[in-house]
């Protein structure tokens, strides 16, 4: 594949979605930051970034239902993958104890995360539109006694302390990330997991005999997720994730798949993140 430059992501700067650009293609690249994920995904689509990373599902939330939308009516195309561990830390200005800290910024998903934590102060919490902006702002506006909840790379970037790390209150919480190019890159030879979507006739045992095509194959299914189709009223796309021993398996069911769908749409062949390997 070419060289990544330019990665799109959703958020700013010392994000998560930044951390795992950075895991994931190396520390050199530059961050386009952007609004929302469909503008992640008009940034791969039109070439301005090279490639985008976009969050899809967390073990503790469940899938993000509107991304897979955006995978499903955008030009793009899933290279890889990437499982993160959340791991939220309190940060604020160089040299600041709790004793000090009076408010704490962060978004609301984060102080939910941390609420064992910040039940224990009596501290008031600003709900924000992002972790890291949150952190950003602290650190540009020097704001004494506000501290932000953010990932480590935020108080990294922007010169905050670690005031108390890892304030999270379920420590295996991870989300898991999928990497995006432009439409066509060529398919890793050494590819074991794929991403698809398909949709059947609206008829009793439809969706029975597309998973039966998967019986005698070295395939194993490790996601199956609905999602309506806003066309359609009480129809569904069925998105699904599948490991397989080889690509010569993988074809044999795409091949069987197409005669007992009505549309068939495959997001992404690659290798799965080995942090899952078995």
């Amino acid at each position: 594949m070419s060289e990544i430059k330019r990665v799109a992501i959703q958020g700013y700067e010392g994000s998560f979605h930044h951390i795992v650009a950075r895991a994931y293609y190396g520390a050199q690249i530059e961050i386009v930051p952007c609004a929302t994920f469909r503008e992640v995904a008009r940034q791969v689509e039109s070439g301005a970034s090279d490639a985008g990373v976009m969050a899809v599902e967390n073990s503790i939330a469940g899938t993000i239902l509107p991304n897979l939308g955006i995978l499903h009516n955008s030009h793009v195309q899933v290279v890889g993958e990437y499982y993160l561990h959340i791991r939220q830390n309190l940060m604020a200005l160089p040299g600041t104890t709790l004793e000090q800290v009076r408010e704490v910024w962060s978004h609301p998903m984060a102080l939910l995360q941390c609420v064992d934590f910040l039940d224990a102060h009596r501290w008031k919490l600003v709900e924000t539109e992002d972790t890291a902006r949150s952190a950003y702002e602290v650190a540009q506006r020097q704001l004494k006694g506000v501290a932000a909840i953010a990932g480590d790379l935020a108080a990294q970037l922007f010169g905050l302390e670690i005031v108390a790390p890892d304030i999270h209150a379920i420590k295996n919480n991870a989300t898991r990330f999928l990497m995006l190019r432009s439409e066509h890159q060529p398919i890793d030879e050494q590819a074991d997991k794929a991403s698809l979507c398909f949709k059947t006739l609206h008829e009793h045992g439809s969706l029975l005999q597309v998973l039966k095509e998967m019986e005698d194959l070295d395939v194993n299914m490790t996601k199956l997720q609905s999602s309506p189709i806003p066309s359609e009223p009480w129809h569904y796309m069925f998105h699904i994730d599948l490991e397989f021993g080889s690509m010569k398996e993988y074809n044999r069911l795409i091949e069987r798949m197409r005669r007992v769908t009505n549309e068939l749409h495959v997001y992404g062949v690659y290798r799965k993140d080995a942090l899952h390997k078995n």
